[in-house]
């Protein structure tokens, strides 16, 4: 199942160079402004998306791949199959479940879609950094691997075929579908509406288009929604005067709690509708508090997991502790090596860097609600010139424990923000097995 660790620290060590030079002297551009205009308006049919996202996110692609070796990604696998394991155990959801809101306590049948599970890399050191329950991008970085270009032979062996990402995105649909039967359900959904707050205000509207358009492409009626103009009536939940069978929830608002989602958590409450990714997806495993519990071998072995998985999470998940009064003086003293989050917290809002933060700050943090986490800096890209090289993180999109696309965030500052010029979602490139890169790289100036 796990490769021993002496082989995976061996193992990809040639390879390993070969992959932190290219991303340390490649400079080629590999995304096509053309193809990607032909793959969002044309090959999945939403006219017009293309000038959305360029007047909208002038930085949501970047023109730069990240490489990585063959043999990261299978360990990033490996992590994510021992996550997923870790989350099975009746142990491991008797102990998280005491913290989560009531609303998680549901058991609705289904998983609850996809993870991002996010990782840094960086000088052969594989670090999972968070799980996320209900990731963007994954259609995004579709998009983008249909837009590649290769600037040379060795490149050419590693851009994703015109196959392997339409598979992706039949996968995506197929995961769907599973959700809707394993809650229950037979046949297959007539509406499935995509609910976040004021949808059209958001920075990734542009991929809820492109899950309309996956939809309907599949003969299903979609609809893109805000929670106020769900209600409940007659045993089902219904938009507007349509009704609704499965919701694809994108809110952050994780335990349903406000005011606006009272139809939707009625609805999950009394099972009117299928929704997904839901409470419980999320308590089990994106609630930040359980990055505490799988960075401990010794936690998780007691709750039933093997020592194998086990002592693979701890290797790979940075130490994490809860806040709190009997560690806030510690952990104020050593700010350096932490990087806080709110444990309830998603897209990197109010995360800090020990070094950065002001006693003002350290106020608010010390007073609950946070986790610190052993920090673990991100890999780099260098950009060509005399520009400064450019941090990244991979993600890896799992759904019950399969890797199903990997993908990377380019960025400067303390965490991904889609503000950085020659940032943004990235593809993921690797040599096959066994087929290291040619090393004798001519960097091209980025133009």
């Amino acid at each position: 199942m796990t490769p021993r660790p002496e082989v995976l620290a061996a193992a990809p060590a040639a390879a390993q160079a070969g992959m932190l030079q290219w991303n340390r002297e490649c400079a080629c551009l590999s995304l096509d402004q053309r193809q990607l205009r032909h793959a969002l308006e044309v090959e999945l049919g939403e006219p017009g998306l293309y000038e959305l996202v360029r007047e909208r996110n002038p930085h949501l692609f970047s023109a730069l791949p990240v490489f990585v070796d063959a043999a990261w990604l299978q360990a990033m696998r490996e992590v994510v199959e021992a996550v997923h394991a870790a989350s099975l155990l009746p142990g491991w959801r008797e102990r998280v479940l005491r913290y989560a809101p009531a609303a998680a306590l549901r058991e609705p049948g289904c998983a609850g879609l996809f993870l991002g599970v996010d990782f840094h890399l960086e000088a052969g050191s594989l670090h999972l950094i968070e799980i996320n329950s209900n990731p963007g991008g994954a259609l995004l970085s579709a998009a983008l691997a249909r837009a590649q270009r290769a600037c040379c032979d060795a490149m050419r062996e590693m851009v994703p075929g015109a196959d392997s990402v339409a598979e992706f995105e039949r996968d995506i649909l197929r995961m769907f579908l599973r959700e809707w039967r394993a809650a229950g359900r037979h046949g297959r959904p007539r509406r499935v509406v995509l609910v976040d707050e004021q949808p059209r205000q958001q920075y990734l509207y542009a991929e809820f288009l492109l899950y309309a358009r996956l939809f309907e492409r599949a003969g299903l009626d979609a609809r893109i929604a805000d929670p106020g103009e769900l209600h409940c009536a007659d045993g089902r939940l219904w938009l507007h005067d349509e009704p609704v069978d499965l919701v694809y929830n994108r809110l952050t608002d994780f335990a349903l709690d406000g005011d606006a989602l009272q139809a939707l958590r009625q609805a999950w409450e009394q099972d009117l509708a299928v929704i997904t990714p839901h409470p419980r997806a999320h308590a089990l495993l994106a609630d930040k508090r359980n990055l505490a519990l799988l960075c401990d071998s010794a936690a998780l072995r007691t709750l039933g997991l093997d020592a194998e998985r086990a002592e693979l999470l701890q290797r790979h998940v940075p130490h994490t502790l809860l806040v709190g009064p009997d560690n806030a003086g510690a952990l104020w003293e050593q700010r350096r090596e932490w990087f806080f989050k709110p444990w309830g917290g998603y897209g990197a809002r109010a995360a800090y860097r020990g070094a950065k933060l002001t006693r003002a700050v350290w106020e608010h943090i010390r007073g609950g609600g946070f986790v610190a986490q052993r920090l673990q800096p991100p890999g780099l890209r260098h950009v060509g010139g005399e520009q400064p090289p450019l941090k990244f993180d991979l993600r890896a999109y799992a759904y019950e424990g399969r890797v199903q696309w990997f993908s990377a965030r380019l960025y400067q500052g303390q965490t991904t923000n889609f503000r950085t010029p020659g940032g943004g979602f990235a593809p993921v490139l690797t040599t096959p097995p066994g087929s290291p890169p040619d090393l004798r790289l001519q960097p091209r100036p980025m133009p």
